[in-house]
Formats: structure tokens, C-alpha cells, sequence
């Protein structure tokens, strides 16, 4: 654990002496996270840099690093203020892998900004989105050092990976510290095309099934003498697809069952196969349950090959966080800065909003995310201060 006292007067000019970015331009910021190639997990210099410039602006940071060995995983929770209302921001500085360096047309790594467009891998998801937070703390302390309630701020370094040893972990820890905050903004890159498009207020929750049929091999001449796993594996496949699995509710579209791969490992024509096995995902709204769909699942495989392995894991359950007065200030910060109307909505994979909605309200709202995991990743230096206005003007409308 470390602490600071405010060093407010030193916002502005912070960085020469200390290799530290100014704290209100988020910009440089961004550049200085983009150059430490955090590729999940995060092996640390990213938040080090980052847990330092929250120092400078009064927060405490508690480095609180968890897992052992290649699975050790860096994170930490800054806080800066006692009293409440207290609002958190959530963001990971890992980052995918950048894959051929060689067909960067800008290296990942280098943060290079040509024609108003900052290019590194992490530029939208998700460093960019933690600049500005970070940009817009310090331009509302440089406003007023006597801030009302509590802002913090919960980062990981395994959002990209299996996040075991991330977020879940923070989140055990400051439950038990009595750290939970009143409402979480996570800076995911929300917006299709452009900035003020939407705001997630909820995820689909996520499961994957591998389903194996064994058989018994032969020859196709004579399959009174063989067991045919395939034809049981489609019967499963079929009666799990035959109806829809809802139809949509409130704020969430339909659920989604998609096969994602079947595979028998037979090359031959005339070999009735040992085994067949398939693998699924369901994308699911909150009428469903993760628990109630494994049942279904497993009930399924049993009436059609009793003898059937089932192996069920739920990466998250849905979520929703209702429209209250938080979000509301949210999508009016981003009706002025943007002049948009933002859509509220609940489509897209799984973050680690999922396990914050478990302890508080949360939404999530950040940069394009169009060139998110892609060659050249990049984000617009204007939408960059368009998101620290955007979260400044929340936060004034929250604390005030």
C-alpha cells in the first residue's frame, strides 16, 4: 500500500522531473500506457505508471497483485476521498498480443499520432478510456481540491485472459476494506461508430457446453455390429435448436444458442467413428439463468445418449443495472458534450462489468471501439477529449 498527500499544485506541471505524463491531457497519458506493452497479463510497469500518477493527485493506491507464477496478475484500487457518494471507475491495462508486428503500418507499441489519430494496440480498449478518466479527475481537482464524495478507481491487468486473478479478487477485497462504491463506469469502448452512440447498462450472460458421445467403431457395411455416436451427437444438436430459447425482454434481445464446432476425427469413408463431440455457446438474457440452462442442456444430451459427457462452464450471468440517476447523468453528460442521444443497450460479449454488477450499479461507457484486437488499433485524439469531457461533466453532475 502507498499513500500521498494531494500535490495539487503540481497537476499541471507534473512529469518533467519525474517521467510522468501531465495528468490533465489525456492524450499524453494514453501515449505513455500504449508504450508499456502490458500484453495480458499485465507484467506491471503499466500500472505502475498509472498508480503513480493517481498519487500525484491525492489518491491512495493499494497495489494488490494476485495469482502465483506465469498466472500472477498485477491490479490495484486507488481512492481519494472518505465519504460518499462514491463512484468508481473500473478499466484493464492489459492488452491482446499485437500478432505480426510486420503488418502494423505504426508499431503497436510506439503510440505514434498521424493526422489526429493515435495508433498502439490498447489505444481504444482500453487505455484510452482510462486517460480520460484519469484526465478528467484531475481537471475537476485542479477545479476544486475539496471534490464532495469519493472517486476511485478498480484496474486489472487479466481483462483479456481468463480474469481469475483480476477484478473478481479487487472486488473480494474491497468488500471485506468496505470500499464498494455507489456506482461504476468501466471505460469499454462502447460506441459503434462514434462517440455518444451508447451506453451498456447490461450484458448477456455467456455459456460454453462440449458435448461428447462415445460409440463404438466398424465398418459402415455392417452398423448392427458398430454404435453410431454421430447420429445421437445431431439428435442433441437438433432438439437443442428446435425452439427459440425466448424471445427477447425489456432490454435484452433474444438469447443466442450457436454450435460452434462438431468434430467426429474421421478421414475414412467406410468407418462408422468411435466418438463424436460438439461444443456451444449461449449468449443468454436475464429470463435464463447459467444454472437453469446447464440443466436444460444436460437434460437434453441424457434423453437422447444417456451415457453422453456434458461439460458446462458459465463465463458470466446476465446482468441489467436499471436507468436511475447515475446512468441518467451519464447519458446526459454525453447529450452535451455530444449533442447525441446515447442508445441504452445490452448487446456485445462479456466484460468484467459482470462481476461488479454482483456488489453495485454499473454501466459502461468509453471510445469507438471499431479497431478494437486489430491491426493498427487506433482511436481519434479528438474523441479522446471528448471522452474526458464527457466524464468530467458525469462527475460534476454526481458530486455536486
Amino acid at each position: 500500500m502507498s499513500g500521498s498527500s494531494s500535490g495539487l499544485s503540481s497537476i499541471e506541471s507534473m512529469g518533467e522531473g519525474q517521467g510522468l505524463p501531465v495528468a490533465t491531457n489525456p492524450v499524453a497519458l494514453a501515449q505513455a500506457l500504449i508504450r508499456q506493452p502490458s500484453v495480458c497479463p499485465d507484467p506491471g510497469p503499466a500500472q505502475h505508471l498509472l498508480g503513480a500518477v493517481l498519487e500525484q493527485l491525492g489518491f491512495t493506491v493499494w497495489h494488490l497483485p494476485y495469482g502465483e507464477g506465469a498466472e500472477r496478475t498485477p491490479n490495484f484500487f486507488a481512492r481519494r476521498g472518505h465519504t460518499g457518494p462514491h463512484i468508481c471507475f473500473a478499466g484493464h491495462t492489459d492488452v491482446v498480443p499485437p500478432g505480426n508486428e510486420a503488418l502494423w503500418a505504426h508499431p503497436p507499441f510506439a503510440a505514434h499520432i498521424t493526422e489526429g489519430v493515435l495508433y498502439g494496440r490498447g489505444a481504444c480498449d482500453m487505455k484510452g478510456g482510462i486517460a480520460a478518466f484519469v484526465a478528467a479527475v484531475a481537471r475537476l481537482i485542479a477545479q476544486t481540491e475539496l471534490l464532495a464524495g469519493s472517486i476511485s478507481f478498480l484496474i486489472t491487468g487479466d481483462e483479456e485472459g481468463p480474469a481469475t486473478y483480476g477484478t473478481q479478487k479487487v472486488l473480494e477485497w474491497m468488500a471485506q476494506e468496505g470500499q464498494i462504491p455507489d456506482y461504476c463506469v468501466v471505460g469499454e469502448p462502447t460506441n459503434p461508430a462514434a462517440m455518444g452512440d451508447m451506453v451498456k447498462i447490461g450484458r448477456r450472460g455467456s455459456l460454453n457446453a462440449h458435448i461428447v458421445v462415445e460409440g463404438v467403431q466398424g465398418h459402415v457395411a455392417y452398423p448392427h455390429r458398430a454404435d453410431n455416436p454421430v447420429h445421437r451427437l445431431l439428435n442433441i444438436l437438433a432438439a437443442l435448436q428446435a425452439q427459440p430459447l425466448d424471445n427477447g425482454s425489456d432490454y435484452f434481445e433474444p438469447s443466442s444458442l450457436q454450435v460452434t464446432s462438431v468434430d467426429v476425427g474421421n478421414g475414412a469413408t467406410n468407418v462408422i467413428p468411435a466418438s463424436a463431440q460438439a461444443r456451444l455457446n449461449i449468449r443468454f438474457n436475464d429470463l435464463h439463468t447459467g444454472a437453469a440452462l446447464s440443466g436444460w442442456v444436460q437434460t437434453i444430451c441424457s434423453q437422447h445418449a444417456p451415457k453422453a459427457k456434458v461439460d458446462i462452464k458459465i463465463s458470466g450471468e446476465s446482468f441489467l443495472t436499471a436507468p436511475g440517476p447515475e446512468t441518467t447523468a451519464l447519458v446526459q453528460a454525453i447529450e452535451k458534450i455530444t449533442g447525441r442521444n446515447p442508445k441504452l443497450d445490452t448487446g456485445g460479449g462479456t466484460s468484467d462489468a459482470r462481476f461488479i454488477a454482483n456488489y453495485c450499479p454499473v454501466s459502461e461507457f468509453g471510445l469507438v471501439g471499431a479497431s478494437i484486437h486489430k491491426v493498427d488499433e487506433h482511436t481519434d485524439v479528438a474523441d479522446l477529449e471528448t471522452l474526458t469531457q464527457i466524464y468530467q461533466t458525469f462527475l460534476e453532475g454526481v458530486l455536486a
